[in-house]
């Protein structure tokens, strides 16, 4: 992966910390940064969620640096910008599930983990922060399209605090001059997503159904749409927007690929490249979910020169490759 450049600057003398960075977005960031030559890559992450398989391969690169901690702590913050220039913002807690089932902990991560990295940031005067924002964010809003300016009312605890995320940035920028990028992804996925555990999302979880010959479980009637990113254009999206030249406000922009997919369409894309044919099993909705997403992404492209270079059937070939290696190899 990330064989072709999506920056023109020189990285040797640029420090980058990446939060969050041994979960799979993260990583992909750190893979990318110092494939092309960053000055140093530091890594925080306190691995609730994230694996350190994800970014053991970095361990003896002399660019690379590791700091277990957790954002809630302010004194961690202040210690993991230190020295950086740019602050990809990727730790949170994800979940739409989660956080109804435990909004405490979803606020105290992405909230007041999310308040801490800006003041620490702020403070440290890195020349730019772009962090992880949601398409949840939409709420309730029915148009389709989603752009930017139009949001509805937040369905979840989850989409509240990504929501939050978002005032603060503006507040810091408004208030400090202190100018930050959110990017709001549409439903993220590739290679080191984790399928496992009670909180997995659904292309992991339709993969290794298909890779096991079992049915997977739908929610609902499977007609439920959404705009599926590959992984790739999402570190393309941070990569661009940190290297922004010039931020005059807090900005906020969708990242994704630009295409409805049904839940019954992905799952007969991942059973044709699975090479089988297994009905799903349907269930109840799932409580705080969209019915539709579909996200307009000319903002990103204009402010920041976002291209997305995957496709949904792209980048599900590429992450069935990889999970059915590396489940495969776990199951050994």
């Amino acid at each position: 992966m990330y064989d072709k450049p999506y920056h023109n600057d020189i990285l040797n003398d640029k420090s980058f910390l990446i939060t969050g960075g041994a979960g799979f977005i993260g990583s992909g960031l750190v893979e990318y940064l110092l494939k092309y030559g960053a000055k140093k890559v530091r890594v925080l992450d306190n691995f609730s969620t994230g694996s350190k398989d994800n970014i053991q391969q970095h361990f003896n690169n002399p660019h690379f640096e590791l700091m277990e901690g957790d954002i809630r702590n302010p004194e961690t913050c202040r210690e993991a910008v230190n020295g950086m220039d740019y602050v990809s913002h990727q730790a949170a807690l994800g979940s739409v599930p989660r956080s109804i089932n435990d909004p405490q902990t979803s606020n105290d991560v992405n909230i007041t983990g999310h308040l801490n990295m800006l003041v620490a940031a702020r403070d440290a005067g890195v020349k730019r922060l772009v962090y992880a924002a949601s398409s949840s964010t939409y709420g309730d809003h029915p148009g389709l399209p989603k752009v930017e300016e139009h949001i509805g009312k937040p369905l979840s605890p989850y989409a509240i605090t990504k929501y939050v995320n978002e005032l603060y940035g503006d507040i810091f920028s408004r208030t400090y001059q202190f100018h930050t990028i959110g990017l709001r992804y549409f439903n993220v996925f590739g290679p080191r997503q984790n399928p496992r555990g009670p909180y997995a999302a659904v292309i992991p979880l339709f993969v290794e159904a298909a890779l096991k010959g079992e049915a997977p479980f739908i929610n609902g009637d499977g007609e439920t749409s959404r705009d599926f990113t590959f992984v790739e254009n999402a570190v393309q999206a941070n990569i661009k927007a940190l290297l922004l030249p010039e931020l005059k406000q807090h900005e906020v922009i969708n990242i994704a690929f630009g295409e409805r997919t049904t839940l019954n369409q992905l799952w007969e894309v991942i059973t044709s490249l699975a090479g089988v044919q297994i009905p799903a099993q349907y269930r109840d909705e799932r409580a705080g979910d969209v019915r539709h997403s579909l996200a307009n992404i000319q903002k990103a492209s204009n402010l920041i020169g976002y291209k997305p270079e995957f496709s949904v059937h792209q980048g599900l070939k590429l992450a069935y490759d990889w999970y059915a290696a590396n489940l495969q190899q776990s199951a050994v």
